[in-house]
């Protein structure tokens, strides 16, 4: 690879630059900091720069989103402290989904298989019900189905099936989990 024949030109960012600075300082104030405030406040932002947030959303400190427009958020999500949504493609987190602490949520990489290493972005699905434990990496393209648990520090670079339990790099299926 020859990282001076990289471009970026042709990602859309999704908004207008004056929208994505004034989100940049917002996210500095309000959500990179170790300072706990309201969730409500920090939903409400995100809504404002075009995020879909359900009831209920519990948004911890040092949250680090990158686009919220790209972000849907169920009902009764938590997003714990420092984690990172880095959401270059669409993030949806349906209803009842708890993203523990210092959990990685990436739709973005690069093709290294050519000159230019390529960005290529696909979005990530987190299916109702499921549990993303803490340290957990979601690469780009996965589906999590419902019911499912992430052990922590698990790496997803797969779709996980609705209802089991996967753990490990790279994350595989432990067991079947009994619904409750």
């Amino acid at each position: 690879m020859d990282l001076s024949k990289f471009s970026s030109r042709d990602f859309d960012r999704g908004v207008s630059l004056p929208k994505e600075i004034l989100w940049f300082i917002v996210r500095r104030i309000f959500f990179q900091t170790p300072t706990p405030l309201p969730s409500a406040w920090r939903a409400g932002l995100l809504r404002f720069f075009g995020a879909k947030i359900g009831a209920g959303a519990v948004i911890r400190s040092n949250v680090n989103i990158n686009f919220p427009w790209r972000l849907s958020m169920g009902d009764h999500v938590w997003i714990g402290e420092e984690v990172c949504i880095l959401s270059f493609a669409s993030v949806t987190i349906e209803s009842n989904v708890c993203v523990s602490q210092r959990s990685f949520l990436c739709t973005g990489t690069h093709n290294f298989h050519v000159p230019t290493f390529d960005l290529q972005t696909k979005p990530i699905t987190l299916r109702t019900g499921c549990w993303v434990a803490a340290k957990s990496f979601i690469g780009p393209g996965v589906e999590v189905g419902a019911g499912s648990v992430l052990s922590a520090g698990s790496v997803v670079m797969e779709n996980v099936p609705p209802g089991v339990l996967v753990r490990g790099n790279p994350a595989v299926i432990i067991r079947e989990l009994k619904p409750a």
